[in-house]
């Protein structure tokens, strides 16, 4: 068939259209050849995956931290036998009630050294929060006395005594990963609590506490020795 009539009759807007049509064309069959990126994907140095949400100003994780390395691969020491915990003055974590299953649910307690370590625990973008950062959470949703409510997770899956006031308002979703102290773990479904970053004075420093019977978030000073709950907030 001889074409050259049809393409006479082209004109040279006509061409270029279809030109541009083979472009586009072209354009989307190399798009489906690429596999999608997300660029949201958070994760740890052992490889744990996580969520966020954003409070207000602040983007905060929605689960607690479970690594047990530092984010240069360094291994964090787990420290399971009590006088070894309480003796401690170096980076260390350990499960709730020593049972890695609670790992997977509450995340790791962690001491404060661990914490405060340069090698950091925290995913690459992300940092633990300082005592000024738990305060903007707090003031954003209310105030202290309201806050934790907010925070916690809602109903009694997890958190005791009806759980009361959790609605998860927030999107945080708080869980009651207990404490450890520097003789014994706390454990049980009453409260959560996280570490701040920022130091007390030399044997304390700031953290958080939500409680199963309450809708208040409480801020305190406890013994770097005790094993926490982390909770990363954004850089």
């Amino acid at each position: 068939m001889n074409t050259r009539p049809i393409l006479a009759q082209l004109s040279s807007k006509g061409l270029i259209f279809l030109t541009l049509i083979f472009l586009l064309c072209l354009t989307d069959c190399k798009k489906e050849d690429k596999a999608p990126v997300n660029q949201n994907i958070i994760k740890d140095a052992d490889g744990n995956v996580y969520t966020s949400v954003q409070i207000g100003t602040q983007v905060w994780l929605v689960e607690n931290l479970k690594t047990t390395k530092f984010r240069n691969n360094d291994p964090i020491p787990n420290i399971t036998e009590t006088l070894a915990w309480g003796a401690a003055t170096t980076s260390a974590y350990c499960n709730l009630s020593n049972d890695e299953v609670n790992a997977n649910l509450f995340g790791r307690l962690y001491n404060w050294y661990a914490v405060n370590d340069n090698r950091n625990i925290a995913p690459p973008g992300w940092h633990i929060p300082s005592d000024a950062e738990w305060a903007t959470l707090e003031s954003f949703l209310g105030g202290g006395t309201v806050a934790g409510g907010k925070l916690k997770e809602s109903g009694s899956a997890h958190w005791c005594n009806q759980n009361v006031g959790g609605t998860n308002e927030s999107g945080f979703k708080a869980l009651p990963g207990g404490t450890r102290t520097d003789k014994l773990f706390v454990t049980g479904c009453q409260w959560g609590t996280f570490w701040s970053s920022t130091e007390f004075d030399a044997d304390n420093s700031y953290n958080r506490i939500l409680f199963d019977t309450g809708t208040e978030i409480n801020r305190v000073d406890n013994n770097k020795k005790f094993g926490m709950s982390v909770r990363c907030i954004k850089d």
